[in-house]
């Protein structure tokens, strides 16, 4: 079973700053995911919510405010005083972290509430531009976004992001088509997903933070977990071998 940092190393660090990747990236690990939106002059930015309020000393939707404007702001002082200072990442900065590296790069295109017209081309350029399409994955819960990668680019790796698993759900993956299924942890040990894990469909489940729910995972077989906690994980999964 193989350990993806979720946010980063977000445990130990404020998440989606580079703080937390360039921790990550020290790590031996199977990769890292995080999140992208896209401001009001069209950067791609890493940021988990669709406002900054909760990971920043302002307040405002990402859509609505240039890169420049978001980095007037404070990413880290709200996880430690230690961390004051961090700025919001964009894409490119945080793709520059992982490009020499062998970890995969589980990129999440967020449309929870507002959708960003072209998100998918942009972020595919970015990564075109570090020679990085057999190093990323592309997710999203938005399962047109997934469908749109598809289309644009076949050969990369895309993901259909579940909060809930649904009937059936190998033939909903041929539908889409998705590469891989992203479920939470409560739906992994529901029988759908039982079901896609025993057809070989590529399962991985998030954000796993407890040994005794990664000891579950491991023994039902899915290819990996999304933990805050990645040096934790690790060595469990050491300790396995």
């Amino acid at each position: 079973m193989k350990i993806i940092a979720h946010r980063g190393y977000s445990a130990k660090y404020p998440e989606n700053t580079l703080t937390a990747f360039r921790a990550a990236a020290k790590l031996p690990i199977y990769g890292v995911e995080f999140d992208v939106h896209l401001t009001k002059d069209h950067q791609v930015v890493v940021i988990h919510d669709e406002s900054i309020d909760r990971t920043s000393n302002g307040i405002g939707f990402v859509k609505d405010m240039t890169l420049e404007e978001l980095r007037r702001y404070d990413y880290g002082s709200w996880f430690s005083k230690e961390y004051t200072g961090e700025v919001i990442p964009t894409l490119s900065e945080v793709l520059a972290v992982f490009c020499h590296t062998n970890q995969r790069i589980n990129i999440e295109l967020k449309s929870d509430i507002f959708s960003y017209e072209g998100l998918e081309k942009l972020v595919l350029q970015e990564v075109e531009s570090f020679g990085m399409m057999d190093q990323v994955i592309i997710s999203s819960f938005n399962h047109e976004m997934v469908q749109r990668v598809a289309k644009l680019a076949p050969d990369v790796e895309n993901a259909a992001l579940f909060a809930n698993v649904v009937l059936n759900l190998n033939e909903y993956q041929k539908i889409i088509p998705a590469k891989a299924l992203h479920v939470s942890l409560p739906s992994a040990v529901r029988q759908p997903v039982q079901e896609a894990i025993l057809k070989d469909s590529l399962v991985r489940v998030y954000t796993v933070n407890e040994i005794k729910y990664a000891d579950v995972l491991l023994k039902i077989g899915v290819d990996a977990i999304f933990t805050d906690e990645p040096e934790m994980m690790m060595e469990y999964i050491l300790n396995k071998v």
